[in-house]
């Protein structure tokens, strides 16, 4: 098996997934907007602003995908994660995985997902009232 193609971007630039490109052998293109809801524990916001070490939260982001292809293996993954303010409607990250099956794709991007948020240094610094 050849090695999972990783591109990881980490910027305060809006996020404006591109269409996916997907060759003769991908089966399944799943993909991840989380966006900013208007409301934080259950008080309304503007927004979230985000800060990121960023040469550490690339490398979390390369190791964990990287042991996540091991069981369920995928040709790429793009992850494009925002740092700054981000307002309600915005997109915060934006994941898309390629992959011959959808149960691989799923299961790395939910396996991702799960681990992003315990282990990347990208922290929510502030509510935006």
């Amino acid at each position: 098996m050849t090695a999972m193609d990783i591109a990881i971007r980490i910027s305060p630039d809006v996020i404006a997934p591109p269409a996916p490109v997907a060759s003769a052998q991908t089966g399944a293109v799943a993909t991840f907007l989380g966006t900013i809801r208007a409301s934080e524990n259950g008080e309304s916001i503007r927004g979230l602003s985000y800060e990121a070490y960023q040469p550490m939260a690339e490398s979390v982001m390369r190791d964990i995908l990287t042991a996540l292809a091991a069981p369920h293996p995928c040709q790429s993954v793009l992850v494009q994660h925002r740092t700054g303010p981000v307002l309600v409607g915005e997109t915060a990250i934006y994941i898309e995985v390629h992959a011959a099956h959808r149960a691989e794709a799923f299961a790395l991007l939910a396996g991702f997902m799960d681990r992003l948020k315990q282990d990347v240094p990208i922290w929510k610094t502030d509510v935006i009232a």
